[in-house]
């Protein structure tokens, strides 16, 4: 089975995410996706982080019954922040993942990818595969990786967070149930 590992804050899921998953799953001939939510990120403050329960309740929502999607919470527990190198190499040594999976990352953070611990490692373990976030990010890595050609959607977890807090709808920018979630809960000072 072919694993596309995706890790992130998820904070929270939107459509932007799950529309281009599933497009590189099928565009790439991945089985499944496997999401990873972060419990800290380093290089994240976590100021508007409504905390990890919440963001893997939301990430549950998002994913509903989708077979080939999945999630795995194993840096949930965590201490400290999340490294993409220790996830890798737990998943694959536990035998969740198959050797030298695919692992998911936006084009925008190509510029920050040489800033990950053991990167270079990392390449090794792991085909990094990019996926479209906007035009023209490929610069100086464009042989490095492989690149994906799922479609741009505008949409971004920070923009999500900004409209919940000015009281602008987020309707069709996250599934319905993770927009009533967030409503209901009060996050991203809804309240």
């Amino acid at each position: 089975m072919r694993t596309l590992v995706f890790g992130g804050s998820f904070n929270p899921i939107h459509l932007g995410h799950l529309i281009m998953a599933e497009e590189i799953r099928q565009e790439l001939d991945f089985d499944r996706v496997l999401f990873v939510p972060a419990a800290l990120s380093p290089f994240k403050d976590g100021s508007d982080d409504p905390g990890p329960l919440h963001r893997l309740a939301m990430l549950e929502l998002a994913l509903g019954d989708n077979p080939d999607f999945s999630i795995d919470k194993r840096e949930l527990g965590r201490a400290g922040p999340s490294f993409t190198i220790d996830t890798i190499r737990s998943l694959v040594l536990e035998g969740t993942v198959e050797s030298r999976p695919g692992l998911l990352v936006g084009d925008d953070l190509l510029a920050g990818l040489p800033r990950w611990r053991e990167i270079a490692a990392l390449k090794v373990e792991a085909g990094i595969v990019v996926g479209r976030r906007s035009a023209g990010n490929r610069g100086k890595a464009a042989t490095e990786y492989r690149y994906a050609s799922n479609r741009i959607i505008p949409i971004s977890s920070s923009d999500i967070r900004a409209n919940v807090l000015l009281k602008r709808s987020i309707r069709y920018l996250v599934p319905e149930l993770v927009r009533a979630y967030i409503l209901e809960k009060g996050l991203y000072g809804s309240r």
